[in-house]
């Protein structure tokens, strides 16, 4: 009966993990034929959660270079979206839909990557930590965007 009830499970594991890719797979598609800026930037955030329950599964089962390349394509899909609304010209100040999504979406990116970095050998940390890197700037690029009236931080990160 237990053999009955294990191979059931590992049936199960199998078939979500599958689920998963392909919800990452239709997301992706529909980000990728999005045409208007604003809905595609509001697309990133559940494109971005699907993409790190891949991540994560690859972080879990050791496939360390397909996490890295899972967030490497994240944040090409971010550079995307941020270029696409930047080439509408909008004041994200006046008009912050889209600019807002993709920044939220980015920070809890962002943060989800501070857990995984310190679990990670020094060796296996340099590429998540360049993604995180431009990842950062792209976050700042955003806030600059839609807060421009907002004191710019220095290197110590002291209001100036």
């Amino acid at each position: 009966m237990s053999r009955a009830w294990t191979v059931a499970l590992i049936i199960l594991l199998v078939a979500g993990a599958g689920l998963c890719q392909g919800r990452t797979d239709e997301l992706r598609a529909r980000f990728n034929q999005e045409t208007n800026p604003v809905r595609k930037a509001k697309l990133m955030r559940d494109l971005g959660e699907a993409e790190f329950k891949d991540i994560d599964r690859d972080i879990s089962t050791g496939k360390l270079s397909d996490a890295a390349s899972g967030f490497e394509r994240y944040r090409d899909e971010v550079r995307t979206s941020e270029k696409a609304l930047d080439a509408t010209g909008t004041n994200a100040e006046k008009h912050s839909s889209g600019f807002k999504q993709l920044e939220i979406s980015l920070r809890e990116s962002i943060r989800r990557l501070d857990v995984i970095i310190p679990t990670l050998t020094a060796d296996q940390q340099t590429r998540f930590l360049a993604v995180r890197g431009d990842l950062n700037q792209i976050s700042q690029h955003l806030l600059q965007e839609l807060f421009p009236h907002a004191p710019a931080e220095d290197a110590a990160g002291k209001s100036d």
